[in-house]
């Protein structure tokens, strides 16, 4: 017979397991924001270079957002099963231990990747994330639920407050996580940035278990689950509140990207800011720092101020931070047309969409957060939780789902990939010739002496070996050139022509000027080439290809980013170089890209002179234009930019118009776990 509370003991106080939970919530969320916080800039930047990378080539932006919000989907989907577990057949408890153990083996394999050269570390990258999903979604459920289950009818009015700290502990863990992840991540490489993370998800572990003589364990529900949530008043609750949560989700679709679009957008603001130069996923910790401050400023001001003009019900909270989040998606909106142009607003823009963004995570999230426990059936709640969390997990899935179409398929990677086997052929190839590779593969490989090599694959009509077919030209490392046929020559001089003007105006054309710049370069195909700037450091020149139509696969890209620094850029590097570095003791002198990558080039970093012995920087007043590019047949953005923005943003729009009318029909109903001698008698 288990020696453990079963039910709430009738009290007045606060129950005995609240602070181990909230040590466990800390802990705990200081992993899951630390490891997520990093991902977007790690796979665009970092996972092609660790040893037993499959590629030459780091992720594209999208292709990184799209995979970012698929891991969200995953880690807010399985929480049902972990509620199906904790409900059912093991309780919470027992559900929270199991499925942390897995969680903690996820971030092992994290913290291994690119040990050696014979793991491809991108397997290593999604095997850990589906553990931690699995692992970190399964608790969320059970967490939550178990903090409403330590209350009873005497205390539940501490419930709200709880809840509270409940949510400042997370922002607790996911602050200093945010901070020193990238750090970690930037001097010291993947495995201390993923390791850390993990060691803390095995203290919030440890903290869980302390606990357990403290908490109320609630029994699982069993065959009374059943019986529950397929009667009238469970069905009922999960339709009511299904409602709710599909116009949520959308909410979630917006704030999510605060880890990903808004990280890529952060690269490309000016982040020197209150006398520091941040790391671009380190903006991300202004979000829990303004929550520690926003849950009291709410609760003890702006709620009974609102209160006094009209009454303010959890229903209308969440209308009201719906509407709230549309304008923080317009400022960014708006910053990334800045962007656009060229320019390179200051990260205080962004810093500002997150205030507002803040205060609408308040009112939606965390209102549903105490929301979805008070209207659940008791043996209900970890159920009901699951389900809101699946409002998180639909809302990542939409956003995963835009990235994924508004990507053309990319008719060059295919080659890539043969051009990399070549290269680098494993023991599986090593007998057969780099024709028998591309052969194999439905390629055809031809040598350039002096050069590498050219990969040809099938044009428009789909036949190798016919008139349209597109050579890709590759050095003998695999990494793509561009191209041995004229395809790209009207490119090549666009870029020339772009580069004389930055040289003359110390900056990028506007995609307008750029545009009459080009006039004229017309493709092999008889179409006209495309020119638009991305950011201030980076522009494309396209042309239609060979069948002729914009944005589709068959389009000659070249992705073009600046390796000169404008005057401007000289000064503010030599501005940034010149002030101090409190945290010069802590780290090396040199990143742990600039490590790595001249490990990969077999170079080896100058010394670098002490502050005593470094003179003034010197600026370049007439710095020439320097470029790399990247190829790519296909693979164009249709949704890119400005656009990108305002589109989510009017999305949000529309949502929250339409649930008011929703809001007004939905009538509450509260359901709280019995006190100890009630719980008896209705047993």
């Amino acid at each position: 017979m288990s020696t453990y509370l079963t039910a709430p003991v009738p009290t007045k106080k606060l129950p005995g397991g609240i602070p181990y939970i909230i040590g466990n919530e800390a802990a705990e969320r200081f992993s899951f924001y630390g490891m997520k916080g990093i991902l977007v800039v790690f796979m665009t930047t970092y996972l092609s270079l660790l040893p037993g990378a499959g590629g030459n080539e780091p992720m594209s932006d999208t292709d990184a957002i799209a995979n970012y919000h698929l891991f969200t989907t995953a880690v807010y989907f399985t929480p049902i099963l972990g509620a199906l577990l904790s409900d059912i057949l093991l309780g919470k408890y027992l559900t929270i231990m199991i499925l942390s153990i897995v969680y903690c083996i996820g971030h092992g394999a994290l913290a291994l990747m690119g040990l050696g050269e014979g793991i491809d570390p991108g397997w290593m990258l999604f095997l850990g994330l589906g553990l931690i999903a699995f692992g970190s979604g399964g608790i969320k459920p059970c967490v939550s639920a178990h903090v409403g289950d330590q209350f009873g009818a005497s205390n539940g009015h501490l419930l709200s407050k709880v809840f509270g700290w409940f949510y400042f502990s997370i922002n607790v863990g996911a602050f200093l996580s945010t901070l020193m992840t990238p750090w970690f991540l930037e001097w010291y490489g993947p495995h201390l940035a993923f390791g850390v993370p993990g060691v803390l998800m095995c203290i919030a572990t440890f903290l869980f278990w302390c606990g357990r003589n403290k908490f109320v364990h609630v029994p699982a529900g069993g065959m009374k689950w059943f019986r529950e949530t397929f009667s009238w008043q469970g069905i009922s609750a999960i339709l009511k509140l299904g409602v709710i949560y599909m116009f949520v989700a959308v909410f979630w679709a917006l704030f999510d990207q605060t880890g990903s679009s808004w990280v890529l957008q952060a690269e490309d603001l000016d982040r020197e800011w209150l006398g520091v130069t941040w790391l671009a996923s380190q903006i991300q910790a202004v979000n829990p720092i303004m929550i520690l401050i926003y849950i009291p400023l709410f609760t003890f001001v702006v709620y009974p101020l609102i209160d006094k003009v009209f009454k303010l019900t959890p229903i209308r909270k969440i209308s009201i931070g719906l509407f709230v989040m549309v304008v923080g998606f317009a400022m960014v909106s708006f910053l990334q047309g800045a962007i656009d142009a060229g320019l390179r607003p200051s990260i205080g823009w962004q810093i500002a969409a997150y205030a507002i963004l803040t205060a609408s995570e308040v009112m939606v999230s965390i209102t549903c957060l105490e929301f979805s426990y008070t209207q659940a059936p008791k043996t209900m709640k970890s159920v009901i939780m699951a389900l809101f969390l699946i409002s998180v997990s639909l809302g990542n899935l939409f956003t995963a789902g835009v990235n994924s179409v508004i990507l053309v398929e990319s008719n060059a990677q295919g080659a890539k990939v043969v051009a990399t086997m070549i290269a680098n052929p494993d023991e599986a190839d090593a007998g057969d010739g780099p024709d028998v590779i591309a052969e194999r593969a439905g390629y055809r490989h031809e040598s350039i002496p002096g050069e590498g090599f050219a990969i040809a694959e099938a044009g428009i009509d789909g036949v190798l070996g016919s008139e349209d077919d597109i050579k890709l030209g590759f050095a003998p490392d695999g990494t793509m050139t561009g191209f041995v046929q004229g395809e790209a020559d009207a490119i090549l001089e666009g870029v020339d022509r772009i580069g004389a003007f930055w040289e003359e105006n110390d900056r990028l054309p506007d995609t307008a000027e750029g545009t009459g710049i080009v006039e004229g370069l017309v493709d092999p195909w008889g179409g006209q080439i495309r020119y638009a700037i991305v950011t201030g450091r980076s522009f494309n020149i396209t042309s239609d290809g060979p069948d002729r139509t914009w944005q589709s696969e068959y389009d000659i890209r070249a992705e073009v980013v600046v390796d000169s620094a404008t005057v401007a850029e000289q000064r503010r590097n030599a501005a940034a170089a010149e002030s101090s570095d409190p945290l010069a003791w802590a780290h090396p002198k040199t990143t742990w890209l600039e490590r790595r990558k001249a490990e990969i080039a077999g170079t080896t970093l100058p010394e670098e002179s002490s502050d005593e012995a470094a003179g003034p920087v010197e600026i370049d007043e007439t710095p020439d234009f320097a470029r790399s590019i990247r190829w790519d047949v296909g693979g164009a953005n249709t949704l890119q930019g400005a656009s990108y923005f305002w589109f989510f943003t009017y999305v949000m729009l529309g949502t929250a118009i339409i649930f008011v009318p929703v809001g007004w029909l939905y009538r509450p109903r509260t359901y709280l776990q019995e006190e100890g001698d009630a719980a008896a008698e209705a047993a």
